[in-house]
């Protein structure tokens, strides 16, 4: 794969036009904490992202992803379950998760993650800790887990990004003020 070819998109609703308006290759991960039940409206979002062709994850929730037969799972960094190695699962079901420092990404790669976001790699409003470029890929050379950046995604930053080793990077706040139709154009 490319570097900083996957992408993706934290949503904790559904909107189609938002989606729409977005490049086909950012893939979405449906985190919604406070919804109790999810059901409804992922079956909804499940439809929609197949006829789209989009990829869709959901955080934290191992059988409603494996029910409605979605891309993968998102593991956040406060699950530390190791129960996810073992798991019966199609081919291209992928185990994705998030990890804020070493010991979180130990656990992230013993639960089977293929992909892990680390953040925050960029100064942002939620936390006065950054990891900065040099460390980033300090981090990266000494893994065999391909790495997302994920944390102070803006446009200045993005233009950074080339200088790391990432696989690809994930946003919220950006994404959905910049809505890109050719990601292509921004990289």
């Amino acid at each position: 794969m490319n570097h900083l070819s996957n992408i993706y998109y934290f949503i904790k609703d559904f909107n189609s036009n938002e989606i729409l308006n977005l490049d086909k290759n950012i893939n979405i991960i449906f985190r919604n904490y406070d919804l109790i039940n999810k059901k409804p409206i992922l079956t909804k979002l499940s439809a929609f992202c197949k006829k789209n062709r989009r990829k869709l994850f959901v955080a934290n929730d191992y059988k409603l992803a494996f029910n409605l037969g979605l891309d993968g799972l998102y593991i956040p960094a406060f699950n530390k379950n190791l129960n996810f190695q073992n798991l019966n699962v199609k081919s291209n079901f992928r185990l994705i998760g998030s990890a804020h420092h070493i010991v979180d990404l130990k656990i992230k790669k013993l639960q089977g993650c293929k992909q892990i976001f680390v953040s925050p790699i960029f100064k942002n409003k939620k936390s006065n800790f950054f990891l900065g470029i040099n460390k980033f890929n300090l981090i990266n050379l000494n893994n065999d887990v391909k790495l997302i950046a994920l944390g102070g995604i803006n446009n200045f930053n993005l233009k950074r990004l080339k200088l790391t080793k990432a696989l690809g990077f994930a946003s919220i706040t950006w994404i959905k003020k910049n809505q890109p139709k050719k990601i292509r154009l921004v990289l």
